[in-house]
C-alpha cells in the first residue's frame, strides 16, 4: 500500500551533532559564555534554533543576549555545517529502497527550513523527496500538527496514510496530534525509555529493522 514517510532529518537522516555542536559552542564563545560537552548539546537538540540557544546559554540570559548568540550561531552553522553532518549508515540505501517500492518521501524538521533544504539536497542526491520542510516563520513547528498535515495535503494522502519517522519525542507527539502513525528511531538523540513514554510503539534500532517496520 501506498503510504507517505514523513521523516525529521537530526537524529533520524542525518547525524548533526558534531556540526551544532561545533557551531553553538562558537557562538557561545564569542559572547564569553560557557561552552557545553558533546553530550550537554545532545540534549539541546530537537525544538529548533531558538529553544536550542536558550537552552545553551546561562539561565536568565537577556532576550537581547539569546537573539544575539543565535545570530552567530545561524552565520557560523552556514558555513560549516556540512564539516560536522553526515548521513547515518544505511539511510540512503533505505531511502533508495523505499523510493523503489513507491512510497512518498518527505523531509518534516524543527531546523530552519533553510538549512533543511540545503542539508537534504546536499546529502541525498539521489532521493526524490516530495516535500522538504523546515521551520518556517508564522508556521508553529513540531509537536504542531500543522506541518505534517500540509504534507499530508500535498500528497494528497489521509492522515492514517502517513507515518511520522523521528528520533525524538516532538517527531512521536507530532504523528499522535495529526492523526499519523508514529515510528521512533533509536540512534538519535532521545533515549528509547522516553520515546516509549511519550507514545511510540513502533522502535527500529537500524534502517533494516525501520524497513520491516514500516513495511
Amino acid at each position: 500500500m501506498k503510504c507517505g514517510l514523513i521523516f525529521d532529518l537530526d537524529g533520524t537522516l542525518v547525524d548533526s551533532l558534531d556540526g551544532i555542536a561545533a557551531s553553538l559552542n562558537h557562538a557561545l564563545h564569542a559572547s564569553n559564555l560557557p561552552t557545553h560537552s558533546h553530550d550537554a548539546v545532545r540534549g539541546f537538540i530537537g525544538n529548533g534554533a531558538r529553544v536550542l540557544i536558550e537552552r545553551g546559554t546561562p539561565a536568565g540570559s537577556a532576550d537581547s543576549l539569546i537573539e544575539v548568540v543565535e545570530q552567530a550561531f545561524k552565520a557560523h552553522y552556514d558555513l560549516h555545517w556540512p564539516a560536522g553532518t553526515i548521513a547515518y549508515d544505511g539511510i540512503e540505501d533505505l531511502l533508495e529502497n523505499l523510493q523503489r517500492r513507491g512510497h512518498e518521501l518527505a523531509v518534516l524538521s524543527n531546523k530552519p527550513h533553510p538549512f533543511t533544504e540545503a542539508m537534504v539536497a546536499r546529502l541525498f542526491p539521489t532521493i526524490r523527496f516530495a516535500v522538504v520542510l523546515g521551520q518556517r516563520a508564522g508556521i508553529p513547528h513540531k509537536p504542531d500538527p500543522t506541518g505534517a498535515l500540509e504534507i499530508a495535503a500535498t500528497l494528497g494522502l489521509a492522515p492514517a496514510q502517513c507515518y511520522v519517522i523521528g528520533d525524538s519525542t516532538m517527531d512521536i507527539e507530532t504523528a499522535l496530534n495529526a492523526g499519523m502513525r508514529p515510528v521512533a528511531v533509536t540512534w538519535g538523540f532521545h533515549d528509547r525509555e522516553r520515546l516509549i513514554a511519550a507514545g511510540a510503539t513502533s522502535l527500529a534500532d537500524d534502517p533494516a529493522a525501520l524497513m520491516s517496520v514500516i513495511s
